[in-house]
């Protein structure tokens, strides 16, 4: 039986009738690896590097493919690139679009790749793939990649507020639980790191057999509390960021939806809450609550050929942030929302199944509620049964 072999030099089959010269960009911190189509070229795709951020270089390559192109056909070409997202963010596509050339960030998770145990993998594959891609995707065919949507500068730096405190947070808790850990091999376990009165506490702690802390563990803990403090100092800070930002959108003082500030009126979500929701997904635009759920990674991933049917699960391919903070709401929506129909409609499922599955019950309650959100903010349905804060 003959064994497919695998084709890693891929002629170009495919006509490029749309009338552009098509370019994929592999990125690396070291360097950039160009590969382009042109109308009128060879069969196979040509291939070029440029040195890594050197965006001066990559402009003056897409100006010789156009001259190339001119010179072969007797017309100037557009330029059509695509790269993925990854860790050079967004800065490179808007420097190609400030530039006049039309640019696609797509998610390399939605690109259809070899089922082989062993399949080769390469820049140069990688590079040919994206730009068969690009040519899918503007022959418009469907559901080829995904698309990411780039935000805008000012959008990207809203959300900074949000995502640093959540770093601060987690530092905040590894240097709390390390001054615990120390003290617990003596025999100390009452000792609260994030209490005001924590130094005052220090000097009057004794270990499990009565003796005073030891001089060199005593000053490695007041080292561990500076450093705790500064970080409760910074907390503070992005805090009064975050809520003055959310003040001035209430009041209506900036141009932009003041959205964020009408998950405020709803009990049970915070200022936290309410910036992470909005500066995370729902300031984006949806056709449909399908969309909503499978940014969040909220979407079911049904596993179904033949007879066999069966549900693994959400895809968990969305932002995990919004996805983290939909669950905690929820488990909070049952608290402080016991009337809703959302509350009411988890607490007929888990009474059906007899107590068990709350965990997947909350995940569907989180899409549920994300998607309710979603249509308070936009066209301001109020969520059946839940109770707005006072104003």
């Amino acid at each position: 039986m003959p064994v497919a072999a695998d084709h890693t030099e891929v002629s170009a089959a495919i006509r490029t009738d749309l009338g552009a010269i098509f370019v994929s960009l592999e990125l690396s911190r070291s360097t950039w690896l160009v590969t382009s189509l042109s109308p009128g070229g060879k069969e196979k795709m040509s291939k070029h590097s440029v040195r890594g951020g050197d965006m001066a270089g990559l402009l003056e390559r897409f100006a010789q493919l156009r001259e190339k192109a001119k010179a072969k056909i007797g017309r100037d070409f557009p330029i059509v690139a695509i790269q993925e997202a990854g860790l050079d963010g967004f800065w490179i596509h808007r420097a190609l679009e400030r530039n006049s050339i039309e640019s696609h960030v797509v998610d390399p998770a939605s690109i259809a790749t070899s089922r082989r145990h062993r399949r080769a993998k390469t820049d140069k594959i990688d590079g040919e793939t994206l730009v068969r891609t690009l040519l899918a995707h503007k022959r418009g065919e469907p559901r080829v990649c995904s698309m990411v949507r780039a935000p805008t500068p000012e959008e990207e730096d809203r959300r900074r507020v949000c995502r640093e405190r959540k770093i601060l947070v987690a530092e905040r808790t590894e240097h709390s639980n390390r001054i615990k850990g120390l003290l617990f091999a003596q025999g100390i376990g009452d000792y609260d790191p994030l209490r005001r009165n924590r130094r005052e506490h220090l000097e009057e702690l004794r270990t499990g057999d009565g003796r005073p802390l030891t001089k060199f563990l005593k000053a490695q803990i007041c080292r561990e509390l500076d450093r705790l403090e500064v970080l409760l100092d910074q907390i503070k800070i992005v805090d009064a960021e975050r809520d003055t930002l959310l003040a001035v959108e209430k009041e209506g003082l900036l141009p932009s939806d003041p959205s964020a500030a009408m998950l405020l009126g709803i009990r049970g979500v915070g200022p936290e809450f309410a910036a992470v929701l909005w500066s995370e997904g729902l300031f984006r635009h949806f056709d449909n609550r399908r969309q909503v759920a499978a940014y969040a990674g909220l979407a079911p991933s049904p596993w179904q050929s033949g007879s066999t049917d069966r549900e693994r699960g959400v895809s968990k391919a969305g932002n995990p942030r919004l996805r983290t903070v939909m669950v905690q709401l929820s488990w909070l929506w049952l608290r402080h929302q016991p009337k809703s129909a959302l509350t009411l409609w988890f607490e007929e499922r888990v009474k059906r199944s007899g107590g068990r599955g709350r965990k997947s019950a909350i995940v569907a309650l989180a899409r549920k509620l994300l998607v309710a959100l979603w249509k308070y903010v936009t066209v301001g349905v109020v969520i059946d049964g839940a109770i707005l804060k006072a104003a």
